[in-house]
């Protein structure tokens, strides 16, 4: 199945121009290439965009993979021929150094496979150090047996799917405050880190680290009174979790000083609380290369409820979720998001509002999960015909990666399979390519580019994406481009 979806994508057709615009070159683009990320631009309405070495805003769109499924070459063609250009690759302590001092170089060799396969597919991988209840002592996955330390408090996991109460049991709340507090556990983590960094570093797929898959950590009190869970996450925000961060961004610049370093928020931010982490420095030469990676779950959706519109979670989120990154100039990249199935008309829904809203804060974000089943159930992004799964078709849809300008409004309309970007040209459009992404889920028999507002536009056909190029408009022009189904 995954080979056919490659195939597929490579049948999209050549774009054609506009009125206006010169003749498009008949020739194919090379084949793509991750776009690094190495610095930063504002937007008028100030946010913070992921931006290349020509000045161009990014955006990414992906898929996480890697926590419950071995990947392989053919998952990330797949991914790359659907359109994606970001990966969220799940990593665990666990398998990195399963004995204390001793690190697995199989799986070492295994993450740098992946790293080589990304970089020929021209997708970017975000190592996302992940964890869920700690870690295997507790039936989960994250740090090893051998760092979990639980001062003899028993420990039995509960009953039923909320798989997520077990973080409020005295056994992995002990676990949390030793890895927090203990010299050597805190040593010997990011002496982890930085041998991953230093095993991967170099590969040109690489954006950079998620520093700690939602944290939690020792917790007092009633855990269903939200009050006492604000308190307890602010506190743990403030100082265990900022001093976590502040030695493994360390860590890892001991052994990389390029890679993006991704601090995450606790889980309440879905729950429209707003974080309380400080600002953090980077002892990188240059400058800063820190981001922010929140999640975006609806509380009541995640414990199987078909979204209600009316429950107010977009908007409590949207409310919280800009106030820190534009406080500290970092890039938002939503590391998970998504309803286990969307066959719901409410899940559905949720989808189409979610992908709408992530553009308005957003510079990239990753689904989960790059799996298939029928009907896309357990939080699969495809179906098993390697199709999008009933209900995650706006997840698939054409986008900017890559905007030589200052990106403007971006939409879809499935309906009409139509495709608009509107960008305000800067000194960046005369020399840089704008690419689309125009998977062949949305535009199946090829499609039609054109633009407005520009003179002199060029556009490069290439499989499943098109290239724009505007050498002879100036600065500050209002440039549409409208991409239609052939």
């Amino acid at each position: 199945m995954r080979l056919r979806r490659t195939a597929i994508a490579l049948a999209v057709s050549a774009a054609l121009l506009g009125a206006g615009s010169l003749p498009a070159t008949a020739q194919s683009a090379p084949p793509p290439r991750p776009t690094a990320a190495t610095g930063t631009v504002t937007t008028p309405d100030g946010r913070t965009l992921l931006a290349d070495r020509e000045g161009r805003a990014l955006q990414l769109h992906g898929l996480n993979l890697g926590k419950t499924d071995t990947v392989t070459e053919a998952g990330i063609a797949e991914l790359a021929a659907s359109g994606f250009n970001l990966v969220r690759l799940n990593i665990q302590w666990q398998k990195v150094e399963p004995r204390r001092g001793h690190y697995d170089t199989g799986y070492l060799r295994y993450l740098d496979r992946i790293m080589g396969w990304a970089d020929r597919y021209g997708v970017l991988v975000l190592v996302d150090w992940h964890q869920d209840v700690f870690g295997p002592a507790f039936g989960f996955n994250g740090a090893p047996a051998w760092a979990t330390r639980t001062d003899g408090i028993p420990y039995e996991p509960l009953p039923g799917d909320d798989w997520f109460a077990n973080y409020f049991q005295p056994a992995v709340g002990a676990a949390f405050r030793h890895l927090y507090d203990d010299a050597d556990l805190r040593s010997a983590q990011s002496a982890a880190y930085a041998q991953v960094a230093a095993t991967l570093r170099g590969h040109r797929s690489l954006l950079g680290y998620d520093l700690f898959n939602e944290p939690f950590g020792p917790f007092t009190g009633d855990p269903t009174d939200p009050a006492t869970q604000i308190e307890n996450s602010a506190a743990m925000e403030r100082g265990r979790l900022a001093g976590l961060y502040r030695r493994l961004i360390a860590a890892v610049r001991t052994a990389d000083q390029d890679a993006w370093l991704f601090v995450e928020p606790t889980v309440l931010i879905g729950q429209g609380v707003p974080t309380q982490l400080p600002g953090f420095d980077d002892p990188r030469h240059g400058a800063d290369r820190i981001g922010y990676a929140p999640h975006y779950y609806d509380t009541a959706v995640e414990n199987g409820a078909d979204w209600d519109p009316a429950d107010g979670f977009i908007e409590a989120y949207e409310a919280v979720i800009r106030a820190y990154p534009a406080a500290h100039r970092m890039p938002v990249l939503v590391g998970e998001w998504g309803p286990a199935k969307a066959t719901g008309s409410g899940n559905a829904e949720l989808i189409r509002r979610q992908t709408a809203s992530l553009r308005g804060f957003a510079t990239g974000w990753a689904l989960w999960y790059d799996c298939h089943a029928p009907d896309g159930g357990g939080y699969c992004a495809y179906d098993t015909d390697g199709r999008p799964a009933p209900g995650k078709e706006p997840v698939f849809a054409p986008y900017a990666a890559a905007t030589a300008g200052t990106p403007g409004t971006e939409s879809y309309d499935a309906a009409t399979r139509t495709y608009t970007l509107v960008l305000t040209t800067t000194a960046v459009s005369r020399r840089a390519w704008t690419d689309l992404r125009l998977p062949a889920t949305a535009f199946p028999h090829g499609a039609r580019v054109s633009v407005t507002g520009a003179r002199g536009a060029v556009v490069h056909r290439t499989a499943g994406a098109a290239r724009i190029l505007l050498p002879a408009t100036p600065p500050g022009r209002h440039v549409t481009v409208t991409v239609t189904a052939r």
